[in-house]
């Protein structure tokens, strides 16, 4: 390899260990990945269980979910979900392929 293919090599290398961040590489090196989930408490957790599962019901069949007729705290509350999903927007590695970009184009 040229010297510039090198220190291009490793300046990629050194922004994929700053940039992916959303999934890690679990112990078994079985090209397995594990994305992580934080919550508050045990109550959030149960609350963002109970909320998809509200939500897979109503796309499922609007008409037997009769979650609301139960009481007010029954409702499906968006929010939470999208907090979630939230979570999983993989913005760093977005970032990286930004950078990836940039070092390609200043090679043409």
């Amino acid at each position: 390899m040229e010297t510039k293919d090198i220190k291009n090599l490793e300046n990629i290398k050194k922004l994929a260990a700053l940039y992916f961040n959303t999934l890690k590489m679990t112990d078994d090196k079985a090209e397995n990945y594990i994305g992580e989930i934080k919550f508050l408490n045990y109550y959030k957790l149960s609350s963002v269980i109970k909320n998809i599962l509200q939500l897979c019901i109503l796309a499922l069949d609007h008409e037997t979910h009769k979650v609301s007729e139960t009481g007010k705290n029954q409702t499906i509350n968006v929010e939470i979900i999208l907090e979630l999903v939230l979570q999983f927007f993989p913005l760093d590695e977005l970032e990286f392929l930004d950078e990836i970009n940039e070092l390609l184009q200043t090679e043409i």
